[in-house]
């Protein structure tokens, strides 16, 4: 949901300074750094957790840097918001690719991925294109995100709603957090004594 008022907010004001672009970008990475970490502490395998500790750090990182030098370039700026959207997407890929999940589940998490790596490249391919283009192409990039997150969190509801189990494998997020082991065990039938 943040990342979809970002995204208007960017696309509804595209003359926002360079200082606003940045602290947008530094907010959104700290809460998606925040998302990881959750996402990583809630998996009962040790895969997921290094892959959301590993993108967590580096939203982490982009938003320190970010906030670091508020007097960045708009040049040096994109760049760093293309690279970041790049190496996120390329992981966004490989959990959705490594995910157990429903198909549907394993499309929307692709696509985030997808919607990711093209944002970055683009951004790459239009360095020059100053603080209001960046702020519009962000911006645009957090709309499709948000909406594709949104979709994806209604379809996980929907599937656990029906009883469904919602592990996705390497996106980490089980439905059941601490309580996994306790949850299966109940599930499991038991045999009766002949």
């Amino acid at each position: 949901m943040i990342a979809l008022i970002m995204g208007i907010f960017a696309i509804a004001w595209p003359g926002v300074t360079i200082a606003v672009l940045v602290a947008l970008f530094a907010i959104y990475v700290f809460c998606d750094a925040f998302g990881q970490f959750h996402r990583a502490f809630a998996s009962d395998r040790a895969g997921p957790v290094a892959g959301h500790v590993l993108l967590g750090v580096l939203d982490i990182v982009a938003g320190i840097v970010a906030l670091a030098w508020p007097g960045i370039t708009a040049f040096v700026l994109t760049v760093w918001i293309a690279a970041w959207a790049v190496v996120t997407g390329v992981i966004e890929i490989g959990s959705a690719v490594a995910s157990r999940g429903t198909s549907g589940l394993r499309l929307s998490l692709g696509l985030l991925g997808v919607a990711s790596v093209l944002f970055g490249i683009v951004v790459f391919a239009h360095p020059y294109a100053g603080a209001v283009s960046v702020a519009l192409l962000f911006g645009l990039f957090l709309l499709v995100y948000g909406v594709d997150l949104l979709v994806t969190g209604g379809r996980m509801h929907r599937d656990q709603q029906a009883g469904g189990h919602l592990d996705t494998g390497a996106t980490g997020w089980t439905g059941l957090g601490r309580h996994a082991d306790t949850r299966r065990q109940a599930d499991r039938p038991t045999s009766s004594p002949r």
